[in-house]
């Protein structure tokens, strides 16, 4: 990708729209900001990659604005940001929604202003360091055959609990979803935990999804390694984890298979960026070949086939 846009909107209600260029560095600075506001352009993205991972230095990235914000006005700044990375191939947006959303500090990838999102982490599922709430999420796949198939992300966010509870269960919430869906979420976690060892009766945990209906089972692994990285007990990827999986036997750390592999790889597929972890069940192993696993390896993600959790 040579360019990307990504839409802005303004304080007065207007949209602004930010474009970033992507060309050789040639000796070049790594970011150049265009017009008016370019020295704070290129100070804001700078800032921002400093959040991330791994960054290659070989190209330049130009941004410019079709218009002026006015003085004070400071919500072109996420969307400076989204599209530098999205030019890059660092992040999937749809440019055509506009977002807002301004930091005082970019290099700790704090965000305000921004509806449902404090910080830059959040966008690849990723914990904020600087919270006294541990917050991390991961994706499984939604497919029902029509245009709503998507990527679902599923947040756990937990924080110490030094009270006393009678289960694990009551230590977790799920709002949004019917008593079936909090249940199965309660008793998930609780299994998973157990096979953490001393992980039982340590957290005070909400677990908020993307999209509140959907059917099936297949949710169960991205919220167990959702959880297991917002307690710090696995690696988190460079990108986002995006998994399908669940189990029989949680508590002993089994993943079982689920249904639905072949539209669900190739939904996956389609949505896999570089540094994307992608989890699924040993079971499709087999059906899934070694073109699959090819076609991954070129996106820059990584795939692993598993049949336990654990450090994966």
């Amino acid at each position: 990708m040579n360019s990307a846009q990504c839409r802005c909107r303004l304080a007065d209600g207007s949209t602004l729209l930010v474009t970033a260029t992507r060309r050789a560095r040639a000796n070049r600075a790594d970011v150049k900001g265009t017009g008016p506001l370019a020295e704070r352009i290129a100070e804001v993205v700078r800032l921002a990659r400093h959040t991330e991972n791994l960054f290659d230095s070989r190209d330049q990235v130009v941004l410019s604005m079709d218009g002026l914000p006015a003085a004070h006005d400071r919500s072109w700044e996420l969307a400076a940001v989204l599209a530098d990375r999205m030019v890059r191939g660092v992040h999937r947006h749809d440019g055509d929604a506009p977002v807002c959303g301004w930091s005082d500090a970019w290099h700790l990838g704090q965000l305000q202003g921004a509806q449902g999102i404090g910080h830059l982490g959040a966008l690849t599922g990723h914990a904020d360091p600087a919270g006294a709430v541990s917050s991390a999420r991961a994706w499984f796949p939604l497919y029902s055959g029509g245009a709503a198939d998507a990527l679902c992300a599923v947040e756990v966010s937990v924080h110490p609990f030094a009270g006393s509870a009678a289960s694990e269960e009551e230590t977790i919430d799920v709002p949004g979803v019917d008593m079936v869906r909090q249940d199965a979420v309660r008793q998930v976690l609780a299994a998973a935990r157990h096979f953490d060892g001393r992980a039982l009766g340590r957290w005070r945990s909400v677990v908020r999804f993307e999209q509140a209906r959907f059917q099936g089972n297949s949710f169960e692994l991205a919220l167990v390694m959702a959880d297991r990285i917002a307690r710090g007990r696995e690696f988190q990827a460079r990108g986002r984890i995006i998994a399908s999986g669940c189990s029989a036997a949680w508590h002993a750390g089994q993943v079982d298979t689920v249904e639905g592999c072949a539209p669900k790889s190739v939904l996956i597929l389609q949505h896999a960026l570089a540094g994307d972890r992608i989890l699924l069940p040993k079971a499709w192993r087999e059906q899934l070949g070694e073109e699959f696993a090819i076609a991954v390896r070129q996106k820059g993600a990584s795939l692993a086939c598993i049949d336990r959790i654990g450090i994966i």
